[in-house]
């Protein structure tokens, strides 16, 4: 076994755990879930029968990633996050009778490469978010995020742009559409609410 899974947590024998992947107490990983290499599930994350999740992702303590999200390279997932999968959730039908796993459609969440979802939000699926966005603590997110965008609130709304190091960009004076990571010195484009990064 080329990863760890501390005393306590929970891997079903059917779900693939990345190279260099580490899984701490209490967490729990459902069954056929994909783990890519260097993944951190932190102590009682869950993670759903037949998630994905690509290389390098991070879930924080008692994040909850519900079947069937979709995680690509590189993901944050702060603490306690929940990332939602029934558009109706109901515990009973119509009638009062129990509903079962046949009894619902799952719908998803899709989180692109470098996104990072802040603590304690949420998810409501089926929506996608868009590379290296950032969801901010606390913000209910009900549609899609765009690449880069900033939101925040609940419901969440975006407010500004963010890089790749996770820093809020700047619009460069006198030159309208062009934005700039304080950090890094990239630049982006935007145009008819879509930011594109320069040389990539």
């Amino acid at each position: 076994m080329n990863y760890r899974v501390q005393p306590g947590a929970q891997v079903d024998d059917s779900a693939e755990i990345g190279a260099g992947s580490s899984v701490w107490e209490l967490a729990q990983i459902r069954e056929n879930a994909r783990l890519g290499e260097g993944c951190v599930i932190g102590r009682g994350a869950y993670v759903g029968t037949g998630v994905t999740m690509g290389d390098n992702c991070k879930l924080q303590n008692y994040a909850l990633v519900y079947e069937p999200a979709e995680l690509g390279d590189g993901v944050f997932i702060g603490p306690a996050v929940v990332l939602t999968n029934d558009h109706n959730p109901r515990s009973v039908d119509p009638e009062g009778r129990q509903k079962r796993g046949g009894d619902w459609e799952a719908v998803g969440v899709r989180i692109a490469d470098g996104a990072s979802i802040g603590a304690r939000s949420v998810c409501v699926a089926p929506l996608t978010i868009g590379r290296w966005a950032m969801v901010a603590a606390g913000a209910v997110v009900t549609k899609d995020v765009p690449d880069f965008a900033l939101v925040m609130g609940v419901p969440a709304r975006q407010v500004g742009w963010v890089g790749r190091a996770g820093v809020r960009l700047v619009e460069r004076a006198g030159e309208p559409g062009v934005w700039e990571c304080p950090q890094t010195g990239a630049l982006f484009d935007e145009k008819e609410g879509v930011l594109t990064e320069r040389g990539v």
